[in-house]
């Protein structure tokens, strides 16, 4: 993998701002975006001869789902065999490697069940209660402690990661089909029901990352949490099976499902997430980390201090000089690597409250440092079990005993793409779910 700047880079280097898709997704999170209906249609025209393993008929769909989850636990059952035969996590090679992944999927999980937002306005017909109900569950019936959204943002804040890294444009394409799918419910009913539907079965990847995310002491509660409330027995896989069966028009079903199967495939566009757990690359990651620091700190030292025969300002002042720099620390002693980074002198300037360089290196940058000076030393990890929030739920009660229908308006306004998770947006949330009559006891 090629060393990376601080600037972010782009599928297609030539593309303008206004072109992006982080610009697109920026766009559809202020609001509706004009142009976000024509766009979906060029995304569903991508994955129009895909290939996808959905049953012939909508009949078909619960015995689908029942092999589907039979499959994924076979698998899940199998790695586990594995791993405790000793063998090798198979995604995350240390903790550094897992927050960048957490970092690098945040677009996408800061807008969870965005595709479900239009579906609100039809409150009064019984056939989406079950589409209304998931997504209501996705904000957590608007408890701040089981706001998905929030749930990420705070894991994200605990582990240190809220300024996140240069990340490549498509991270911004699934985030922005879910908000493009909610902004045009109506419009594009059949493909918000197929890519609902594969969206909600638990897949493989979700059980493997919750279990490394422990060995390696995060808390993949945000993880489990979908494992349980997607299963295929009682939750959303299962009512995404039904509302498509209650939604499915009487007069030529078959054109509808081949719209829910494009709908379905739009899940397949961007990457992987094995395929990004991948893309990985520690030494890369921390020079591409170092090189946004270098400009910043090339004025920042003494010259007493040299490496080299160079000063520290020196260094820094030379646009890809990182590498170097960092193998004189090594010759110079300073990085003893292979070896506990506490035995290494540049760990104690960066680490600590008392450390000559504290604050200069976020949580996820030290993290880098650890990881890639540790290379092969092994430290014993702990794993966490994950757990709900304890969170207290400080929102005040909303008046409804007769909110107008422009009310119900400016609920849903405030439910939209992550607005959600702000103060306004929970009381919203709950405030919604009282009025029309769809409030669900506990937590989810």
């Amino acid at each position: 993998m090629t060393v990376m700047t601080c600037k972010t880079v782009t599928h297609e280097r030539s593309m303008t701002a206004s072109h992006s898709l982080q610009h697109r997704y920026q766009t559809l999170l202020q609001g509706h975006d004009a142009t976000s209906a024509a766009w979906l249609n060029e995304q569903i025209a991508r994955v129009e001869q895909s290939p996808d393993d959905l049953p012939a008929t909508p009949s078909q769909l619960p015995a689908w789902s029942a092999q589907h989850a039979a499959e994924v636990a076979k698998a899940y059952a199998e790695y586990l065999q594995q791993r405790h035969q000793g063998g090798p996590r198979q995604f995350f090679s240390n903790r550094a490697h897992a927050l960048w992944f957490l970092q690098q999927i945040a677009p996408t999980k800061a807008v969870d069940g965005a595709w479900l937002h239009g579906t609100l306005q039809h409150w009064q017909d019984p056939r989406y209660h079950g589409l209304i109900r998931t997504y209501l569950e996705e904000l957590g019936n608007g408890d701040p402690r089981c706001n998905h959204v929030l749930i990420y943002q705070r894991l994200l804040s605990r582990l240190g990661c809220l300024e996140l890294p240069p990340r490549d444009d498509d991270r911004y394409l699934q985030g922005a089909v879910q908000l493009a799918l909610g902004q045009n419910c109506d419009e594009f009913l059949p493909e918000v029901l197929g890519y609902n539907l594969g969206y909600e079965q638990p897949p493989l990847h979700l059980l493997i990352t919750t279990y490394e995310l422990a060995e390696l002491g995060i808390d993949g509660h945000y993880f489990q949490l979908h494992v349980t409330i997607d299963n295929a027995a009682s939750g959303h896989a299962q009512l995404s099976i039904q509302a498509l069966h209650q939604l499915c028009p009487a007069e030529d079903p078959q054109a509808f499902y081949q719209r829910v199967r494009r709908g379905y495939r739009l899940n397949d566009l961007g990457i992987a997430a094995a395929t990004l757990v991948s893309q990985f690359d520690l030494q890369a990651q921390l020079f591409a980390a170092l090189e946004c620091k270098r400009q910043y700190g090339q004025f920042m030292h003494s010259d007493h201090c040299r490496l080299q025969q160079r000063t520290i300002n020196q260094w820094l002042a030379e646009p890809g000089a990182i590498p170097a720099f960092v193998s004189a620390l090594q010759a110079q002693g300073w990085i003893r690597r292979g070896e506990d980074p506490a035995s290494s002198r540049w760990w104690k300037l960066i680490e600590g409250p008392t450390a000559a360089m504290f604050g200069v290196f976020t949580a996820y940058e030290k993290q880098l440092w650890h990881d890639w000076i540790a290379d092969d030393w092994q430290a014993t990890t702990r794993r966490v079990v994950p757990g709900s929030w304890d969170t207290p739920s400080a929102l005040s009660e909303v008046p409804i005993a007769s909110i107008a229908p422009e009310g119900l308006a400016t609920l849903m306004e405030r439910m939209s793409g992550n607005r959600h998770a702000l103060p306004e947006g929970l009381q919203a949330t709950q405030a919604f779910a009282r009025a029309t009559g769809l409030i669900q006891e506990g937590c989810h």
